[in-house]
């Protein structure tokens, strides 16, 4: 197996990124969709937002940098991270 096979699809990470979110107390699931904006639509402060990417990171076995944390502020812009993050596994 190269580590192109081993590389996360993007329909992967979403499903994945969506179940981290779906079972975290502070939401509504039904709020939590592939497009949700984090202080928008799930009424995260910056705190929960932290939490939210901790979660991710754990998930998906990766680190963020906090300048690219400061950046992704919807879970599109999480889950294009994460599927362009050749150690996301």
């Amino acid at each position: 197996m190269n580590s192109h096979d081993a590389h996360l699809t993007r329909d992967e990470v979403v499903d994945r990124v969506l179940v981290v979110l779906k079972g975290h107390p502070k939401f509504d699931p039904s709020k939590v969709t592939p497009e949700a904006h984090f202080e928008k639509d799930l009424v995260l402060d910056s705190l929960d937002t932290v939490e939210v990417m901790m979660a991710i990171e754990e998930e998906f076995k990766l680190e963020i940098p906090d300048l690219e944390v400061d950046k992704i502020d919807s879970l599109p812009l999480a889950i294009e991270y994460v599927a362009n993050h050749p150690m996301a596994g």
